[in-house]
């Protein structure tokens, strides 16, 4: 499948949709030292188009760990669960803060897939948000 590009325009109106932050992990692009990208929620191998209402703001992290995936084995149940998708689902219903505002938990099975597939705790995000919430910058809007 050839890749088509996603102009500048498109793209100023997926990040303005997502309000600076990473649909999935909620990110802010305005404290990162890393470009954000334009993922497809549905990959294009999956033949996902490149417009509007497949596209979702993505931190780099999340992005590359997504890559062409559309499911992952939810760790509490062994099942296989289709990953959050911004375009069709709210955040909250399928995630949530955890206490302390530092890790983002799995309310269902795409919740908890997501979580584990795009690594959305790790060391790196959660030391960010520490620093963040200390700055007044998290918890994020959602």
């Amino acid at each position: 499948m050839a890749s088509e590009r996603i102009s500048a325009a498109l793209r100023h109106r997926v990040r303005e949709r997502a309000n600076g932050l990473c649909e999935y992990c909620k990110a802010p692009i305005h404290l990162s030292t890393a470009a954000f990208h334009c993922d497809h929620v549905l990959p294009r191998k999956a033949e996902g188009k490149t417009d509007f209402s497949n596209l979702a703001w993505a931190c780099p992290w999340c992005n590359t760990h997504k890559h062409t995936k559309t499911h992952a084995q939810d760790p509490q149940t062994g099942q296989q669960a289709p990953l959050f998708n911004p375009r069709r689902q709210k955040w909250q219903q399928h995630f949530v803060w955890s206490d302390d505002l530092l890790f983002i938990v799995g309310r269902t099975q795409t919740g908890r897939a997501t979580v584990e597939a795009l690594n959305m705790n790790r060391p790196e995000h959660v030391n960010r948000r520490k620093i963040l919430r200390i700055a007044g910058e998290h918890p994020p809007p959602v």
